[in-house]
């Protein structure tokens, strides 16, 4: 036999049960949950591993296009990804709207997927850092002009991975993963344009090269702090960087926007003729 329960007391229970539904749901526009690699934030970025994820990349016959350059001196030195300028028959810099300064040199890795243009100046340099000092969940800014547009990304560290390309060329190189978190308003789809772009730290410091992503997956990879310190000490270079400027998710924007203007970051122009 059942007992009597007040009515107060059952309709106590069903309101409980409706506003416990309620507020342990998430909201519909929660973010996603970080990769399970972010969720170890503040790790040492550990060493180069047989075991790192590999990305494969098709290094197709060079052609005309777009990418972006970022001054490492004040001798007109300027570092970019080799896929932005390797085979061009003219690459040039993009310095004032319509106004071009054709490259007096461009020397490309053998080895890796970067390349370094010369000019007769570069007035405002980065504050180039390749020390591996790297942490998880580490913030990164990406600076340049995907989609030959001025734009930026934002993105936290994930971890290394293994570049492998083959085709035009063919090789292996260590990469860091960064998983993407905001970018510009109003840009969708590829970051293609940003290749050879710079990361910037939280506190303004260059710490990597942008050699590719994966719209799908949400990812962008840039050249490892070693393979950087390593091209730059074989092409003898003198590094003469400005005062950095501190980049946050909030100010990212506008400071990709300092960066550009003071043609700290460039556009970049690769010409080819179309019998090549």
């Amino acid at each position: 036999m059942l007992r009597w329960i007040p009515d107060w007391i059952l309709y106590s229970l069903a309101l409980s049960v409706v506003l416990w539904a309620i507020f342990s749901s998430p909201p519909d526009d929660a973010p996603e949950p970080p990769p399970e690699a972010v969720k170890k934030e503040g790790a040492m970025l550990p060493p180069a591993s047989a075991f790192d994820e590999r990305v494969l990349v098709q290094v197709t016959k060079p052609k005309s296009g777009i990418g972006t350059a970022f001054a490492i001196n004040q001798s007109g030195q300027w570092l970019t990804a080799r896929h932005v300028v390797d085979g061009c028959d003219r690459v040039a810099l993009l310095v004032a709207p319509d106004q071009y300064v054709q490259a007096q040199r461009v020397i490309v890795s053998d080895h890796f997927d970067l390349a370094l243009i010369e000019t007769g100046s570069s007035p405002y340099p980065v504050n180039l850092n390749t020390t591996t000092d790297l942490r998880i969940g580490t913030y990164g800014y990406h600076v340049g002009y995907p989609q030959g547009r001025p734009g930026e990304a934002a993105s936290r560290l994930m971890a290394r991975s293994t570049l492998i390309s083959s085709g035009r060329r063919n090789g292996k190189e260590q990469i860091l993963t960064w998983a993407e978190t905001g970018r510009t308003r109003g840009l969708t789809g590829s970051l293609g344009g940003l290749s050879g772009g710079p990361v910037y730290d939280d506190l303004g410091r260059v710490r990597g090269v942008i050699v590719a992503e994966s719209p799908r997956r949400g990812r962008i990879y840039t050249a490892s702090p070693e393979t950087v310190r390593a091209f730059i000490e074989a092409q003898d270079i003198d590094l003469l960087g400005k005062r950095p400027r501190p980049f946050s998710p909030e100010s990212y924007g506008a400071e990709a926007d300092y960066a550009r203007r003071n043609l700290q970051v460039v556009k970049v122009a690769c010409g080819v003729k179309e019998d090549s």
